[in-house]
């Protein structure tokens, strides 16, 4: 019997200390981190013999641009984006994918799909397209002289100078803060007509929350 009550007590003791240390996680104090997992091959097959790379970008999205934010953070946690391509690629400046035509085997329609509606525009004059950037990808003014988002379409800065023709004209909403090497990795994965891969970029889209002085400590990250 008093073996049992010193056992309980212990239980409640760690119990105890488990929901002190619980740490708070809010908008204030954490934020989120998304990793983008990529496959390709790692050079250029031979006959059927194709060697697959897994490698992994993380990003930080902007407070700038709360719209974008969410969006993107609500896509990827339903699945969205897994399995979709990097279906537009251009070394020297960007890799673009997020679109949900990209699963299927028609390379004719990647670059045309989404989730069914636009997002406003969020550009701001302190995002800029340095390399890492990540932006969203839209239609041309002629059709969209707002300047409206795509729901899902995205792309990635892969030039060292950046892309600073396209500041203040297409909304950049965040970076890659590790992984900069993965991007030019894939601009320089063979390509056919339209700048689409030869050979699928897949991705996985994994959402973690984190506190804001881990993510600093983890990536240099500045708040």
């Amino acid at each position: 019997m008093k073996k049992s009550f010193l056992m309980l007590l212990l239980f409640f003791s760690v119990a105890a200390f488990a929901q002190k240390k619980k740490v708070k996680c809010d908008s204030i104090t954490c934020d989120y981190v998304i990793k983008i997992v990529v496959t390709y091959p790692d050079s250029i097959p031979t006959g059927d013999c194709i060697k697959m790379i897994r490698d992994t970008m993380v990003l930080i999205l902007s407070d700038k641009t709360p719209k974008h934010k969410a969006n993107f953070i609500k896509l990827a946690q339903e699945g969205f984006y897994n399995g979709t391509t990097f279906h537009r690629v251009i070394a020297g400046f960007m890799i673009q994918g997020g679109d949900p035509n990209s699963k299927d085997t028609n390379p004719y329609n990647d670059g045309q799909g989404g989730p069914g509606y636009i997002l406003p525009n969020e550009i701001s004059a302190g995002l800029k397209h340095k390399k890492g950037a990540i932006a969203a990808a839209r239609m041309p003014d002629q059709v969209n002289p707002n300047k409206e988002s795509s729901g899902s379409q995205f792309y990635i800065v892969q030039s060292n100078s950046g892309a600073v023709h396209l500041d203040g004209s297409y909304t950049v909403y965040g970076e890659v803060v590790k992984g900069l090497d993965v991007i030019d990795r894939i601009a320089k994965q063979p390509k056919m007509s339209g700048d689409r891969p030869v050979y699928d970029i897949k991705m996985t889209v994994i959402v973690e929350q984190i506190q804001k002085k881990k993510i600093s400590e983890l990536y240099g990250y500045v708040y």
